[in-house]
């Protein structure tokens, strides 16, 4: 009887390996359009690899290390440089990715308030195995290049045109004096859209040191501060910079630009700072940009008594002022931030976690109102601008998780079950299902003052009113107990219909499966 197949497939000649030689492995390709962040995080990077980008890869490695999850647990981190471009006056933002992705990113930068358009380079599989990806991009940087409306353009590859190696270092570095950085900021290479911050605001201070190291650049718009500045790197409450240029001013010191910067001359003024506040302590590739340029890095904030006293006292010695007028600094401020501690005390026990970078500082707050705070999540990475903070916590008895994935966040607020969860927005929702008040860090506590007398008391009322909140929780908790779950989960307009008949017909056939399958492992 002659075998029939699908196909030839069957015809095909094997080769013969000798003992103990490796299997060849297949060559690894380009991913092509469509895949994006869903092929896999080690595909993408193989396919990264293979196409040249490892030194990009290795570097990212060094600056962002991952942690025990391979991918991002909340959006996309191309988020944070794109952020980063649209709210900077006179510069221009074009992606290049897949059509899904780019959709997803430019809705949350108009979710998050975006007002500008975003730039997008359409591929697929041909133009991006061909080159003609790349082709169309300078097209459109040329294009876009218009001096009298931009001072800059960005060009961001997503995850496939890095994995397919599409080469925006070749990008002409200049058109017509508008400058071009190119930055690669891939799903699988960087782990936060924090961190993704970072790798715009580090090429960009490249770029314009490079422009002051050439000859003379534009002065601050407002002019040169005639007292010596301290640059402050880290997004930040508006009234936070105001509050630390008059904690500095005892000191005869000044707030310098903040960096990511509005505009690019500010960039300019921040490399001119001698010293710079690492509010933020995951800037790693702008920390090198500044420590190149011989600039002196303080981390933590002046956040709470304690941490008020050190950070005065740590940029003091940067500037190598008299300890008289630190001194007086101190004196000028920390009165008032214990009155303003005292005067909002916080009961309860309370574990925090997020992915902005300043859930430390936050915790240092809370415990200085009089909270416990047994647990810190963090999704960024541990680094040396962060040691005081976490030397601090841990005297305390806080645990501090780096890197911390959502896993770790829930299975610590379910072994404390504490009086208030704070973090993010899947955390907040499996603790309302708890019945434990929680808040939303990103809007509901980083959004708010966190600096001197002014971050001293704006926790206390918003997180005395959640605590307080506990029995609505519970109120809320019995009502709806069972919905959303099981037979109920969905919409009806009526009650379900159960068939516990079908129900058992079913199960039945799946122990017969389980049986089997047991059978077969016992073979």
């Amino acid at each position: 009887m002659t075998e029939i197949g699908y196909d030839s497939a069957h015809d095909a000649p094997l080769t013969q390996l000798a003992a103990g030689q490796p299997e060849p492995q297949p060559q690894v390709s380009a991913p092509v359009d469509g895949m994006g962040c869903h092929a896999g995080a080690a595909t993408m990077e193989a396919a990264a690899r293979a196409a040249g980008n490892s030194e990009l890869l290795d570097q990212y490695a060094a600056d962002y290390p991952q942690g025990p999850h391979d991918k991002p647990q909340s959006m996309c981190p191309a988020f944070g440089s794109l952020r980063v471009g649209l709210r900077m006056r006179r510069v221009a933002t074009i992606l290049s990715g897949s059509a899904c992705c780019v959709y997803g990113l430019t809705f949350v930068s108009h979710f998050y308030g975006a007002r500008r358009s975003v730039g997008y380079v359409p591929f697929n599989s041909e133009s991006l195995v061909t080159g003609k990806l790349f082709e169309d991009i300078r097209d459109a940087v040329h294009e876009l290049a218009d001096p009298d409306r931009y001072d800059a353009v960005v060009v961001t590859n997503l995850c496939v045109p890095t994995a397919s190696g599409v080469p925006l270092k070749l990008l002409p570095s200049e058109i017509n004096g508008v400058r071009i950085v190119g930055i690669d900021v891939p799903g699988f290479g960087i782990p936060t859209h924090a961190e993704a911050k970072d790798v715009l605001a580090g090429a960009m201070l490249k770029y314009a040191r490079a422009e002051i190291e050439a000859g003379p650049v534009a002065a601050p718009a407002q002019g040169r501060s005639d007292r010596p500045q301290v640059a402050l790197l880290g997004e930040m409450f508006p009234a936070d910079p105001m509050m630390l240029g008059a904690m500095l001013a005892p000191m005869g010191l000044a707030a310098g630009p903040m960096v990511p910067c509005r505009e690019w001359r500010e960039l300019y003024a921040a490399l001119d700072c001698d010293v710079v506040a690492a509010i933020h302590p995951f800037y790693t590739a702008a920390v090198r940009e500044f420590q190149t340029a011989g600039r002196k890095i303080v981390g933590s904030a002046p956040v709470g008594y304690d941490g008020t006293a050190a950070w005065l006292a740590a940029i003091g010695a940067a500037y190598n002022v008299d300890p008289a007028r630190i001194a007086a600094a101190q004196n000028a401020f920390l009165p008032a931030i214990k009155a303003a501690l005292a005067a909002n005390p916080i009961k309860g026990t309370i574990t925090l976690s997020g992915y902005e970078g300043s859930e430390l500082l936050v915790a240092r707050l809370l415990i200085e109102s009089g909270a416990n705070v047994p647990y810190v999540g963090t999704a960024c990475p541990k680094t040396p601008w962060s040691a005081a903070d976490l030397e601090w916590l841990e005297a305390k008895g806080t645990r501090v998780k780096f890197r911390a994935s959502l896993e770790d966040d829930a299975s610590a607020m379910m072994a404390i079950r504490p009086d208030l969860a704070v973090g993010t927005t899947p955390l907040v929702q499996k603790a309302k299902e708890l019945a434990i008040p929680s808040l939303y860090f990103t809007n509901l506590i980083s959004a708010r003052p966190l600096m001197g007398p002014a971050g001293a008391g704006s926790l206390g009322q918003v997180v005395n009113a959640a605590i307080a909140g506990r029995a609505r929780m519970e109120t809320m908790k019995t009502f709806f107990e069972g919905v959303g779950h099981g037979d109920t989960a969905g919409i009806w307009e009526g009650a379900p219909n159960l068939r516990p008949d079908f129900r058992a017909v079913h199960q039945k056939k799946l122990d017969k499966l389980a049986r089997a399958a047991k059978a077969e492992e016992m073979i």
